[in-house]
């Protein structure tokens, strides 16, 4: 089963195969699959031609993969030019979200372990 170029792995259920599809998570693959009449148990390879194509045409109404990417890349973007304050962590590749930076943020910092010093630099051999 092939959905916008993308291949829904066949020994997967139906309900977690959708989630290799940028934007579409667990929840509302599950929506989706409640609009169109299919089982959530189900495996894609024993969906019918017809449930098939219900669910493509649902999928379609949605923005996802390379649209939904350029979205948030330019949502992003425009934080950045109108210098807010969520842009200006953006471009200094710091948390975004308000999350503590003393310790923690590891991943959006880099692995930058600087330990304490006493402040001042080596004492000069005497």
């Amino acid at each position: 089963m092939r959905i916008l170029g993308i291949t829904i792995p066949e020994e997967k259920r139906i309900d977690i195969g959708l989630t290799v599809l940028f934007g579409i998570g667990r929840s509302r693959a599950a929506s989706l699959l409640e609009k169109a009449g299919i089982p959530r148990e189900k495996r894609p390879k024993d969906i019918s031609l017809d449930d098939e194509n219900k669910l493509k045409s649902l999928i379609e109404g949605i923005t996802l993969e390379g649209d939904l990417k350029r979205e948030i890349a330019g949502n992003v973007k425009r934080l950045k030019d109108i210098k807010a304050y969520r842009g200006v962590r953006h471009m200094r590749g710091l948390p975004v979200r308000g999350q503590r930076t003393k310790t923690n943020s590891r991943t959006r910092r880099g692995n930058v372990r600087k330990t304490m010093g006493t402040g001042r630099k080596i004492a000069e051999k005497k």
